[in-house]
């Protein structure tokens, strides 16, 4: 696990630089700026939620059940109850207001954390499954918080507003497995009800945040961008731009869910330690939300589609790195590669879907949009274990280039149509 000294020592320019990222987005008022900063804030509360989760549901899960094999039910349920639950929330969040959506969902991640609690003390299994499940609930009202935050700005601030609340991810993926460690024992005895605990209160610390600072999108800029009647979805999902969107996040999401998934197990069949494989994670979790610092600066300075290509090759080298070699620097180097191809890939892809519907279709685009990703997330993560088992590291890292070429080939197809319409002089 990286030293905590470094992380410190990284905390000032990090807050920096956010503060700068934030304060560059353009949009047609400040309450567009203002809500992305609050989302990443949000973000950040949620993530940390979810690391620990990440970090102690397996062990837990494995203490908890009679029959051993049902160890990784309850964080599997995580991502089960997230796809199942995102339309369902898209289309409540239309209705009552996103304000109210995310301050339902992170009261749900608080209730889950207490349920948990209870599990734990009680030694009841599947309440713990229920209380992480969840979870889930929350993480399908988070995953909203980046787009939130792109419908409330023009244009060109898009991809900066994603970018910024994404941001939010750098503090929990550094801070969420030390949060995890540090709070095991704040009930003792009963080990890791305290950090479960800890996930009631972020979900409360989010409630208040939203209660306190957030606001919906002025009802004054909708108007102002809803002239036209609402389009079928199957003309919609027929868009090149929201193919290209939705390949980039539901297939970026998939391999690396797929890859991350495996990788603790097989960095420990490979003769490495456990707490090897820990540090690879969290490091991989740096190279996911990181890059967030920059990413939008790079979209605004090259385009997103070359750097939605940089995302897809960086994600093809992981596998790359996988194949040569199992030595730690390689599976370090690996998952680098994999976190920051599937950031690139994820605000690029985002920020195609948000220019891809109009105002009034954007509850059930978005809907269409992330169910799809929960969707293919839920089955890498479901899939790797079983191919794993059966045929090894190296089948793995091997199965993600055609769902790589796949995603490639939808972007260039995205690329050839702005060509036509450039060509054929349509704004």
């Amino acid at each position: 696990m990286p030293p905590a000294a470094s992380a410190s020592a990284s905390a000032p320019s990090t807050a920096s630089t956010f503060s700068d990222h934030a304060a560059d987005l353009r949009g047609p008022d400040p309450h567009g700026r203002r809500a992305a900063r609050v989302l990443a804030v949000c973000q950040a509360l949620y993530t940390s939620s979810v690391s620990i989760d990440l970090t102690l549901t397996g062990l837990v899960g494995y203490t908890l059940a009679d029959d051993k094999a049902l160890a990784t039910l309850p964080f599997s349920l995580i991502t089960v109850a997230a796809a199942l639950t995102t339309v369902f929330a898209s289309f409540l969040m239309a209705r009552i207001g996103r304000r109210a959506g995310f301050v339902l969902g992170a009261g749900v991640g608080a209730l889950g954390g207490a349920v948990s609690v209870w599990a734990i003390f009680h030694h009841d299994f599947w309440a713990f499954c229920a209380g992480t499940a969840t979870v889930g609930v929350f993480q399908a009202f988070a995953q909203y918080y980046r787009l939130a935050a792109a419908d409330a700005v023009g244009l060109e601030g898009k991809s900066r507003a994603i970018s910024t609340v994404l941001t939010g991810g750098v503090v929990a993926a550094v801070c969420g497995p030390l949060l995890a460690a540090w709070s095991k024992d704040w009930l003792a005895p009963v080990a890791f009800a305290g950090s479960y605990a800890l996930v009631t209160g972020l979900g409360l610390a989010s409630i208040v945040l939203l209660m306190l600072l957030y606001r919906d999108m002025a009802p004054a800029l909708a108007a102002a961008t809803s002239d036209d009647a609402a389009r079928p979805l199957r003309e919609i999902v027929r868009q090149p731009i929201f193919a290209a969107a939705l390949a980039n996040n539901a297939l970026g999401y998939a391999v690396m869910m797929f890859v991350m998934t495996a990788t603790p197990i097989a960095a420990v069949a490979c003769g490495h330690s456990i707490g090897d494989g820990a540090a690879i994670i969290q490091w991989h979790l740096v190279g996911m939300f990181a890059p967030s610092l920059f990413s939008a600066r790079l979209i605004r300075r090259f385009g997103v589609l070359p750097v939605i290509g940089a995302g897809i090759a960086l994600s093809a080298l992981c596998g790359v790195f996988a194949l040569r070699s199992t030595d730690l620097p390689h599976f370090y180097a690996a998952l680098a590669c994999l976190g920051v191809g599937w950031n690139f890939m994820f605000v690029g892809g985002s920020t195609l879907l948000a220019q891809s519907y109009r105002p009034s279709e954007r509850a059930r685009t978005q809907a269409t949009s992330e169910f799809t990703t929960f969707a293919c997330s839920a089955l890498g993560s479901l899939f790797a274990g079983q191919l794993l088992a059966r045929f090894g590291w190296a089948a793995i890292n091997a199965a993600i280039f055609p769902l790589l070429g796949v995603a490639a080939l939808a972007t260039l197809a995205y690329a050839r149509s702005l060509k036509r319409r450039a060509a054929s002089g349509v704004a």
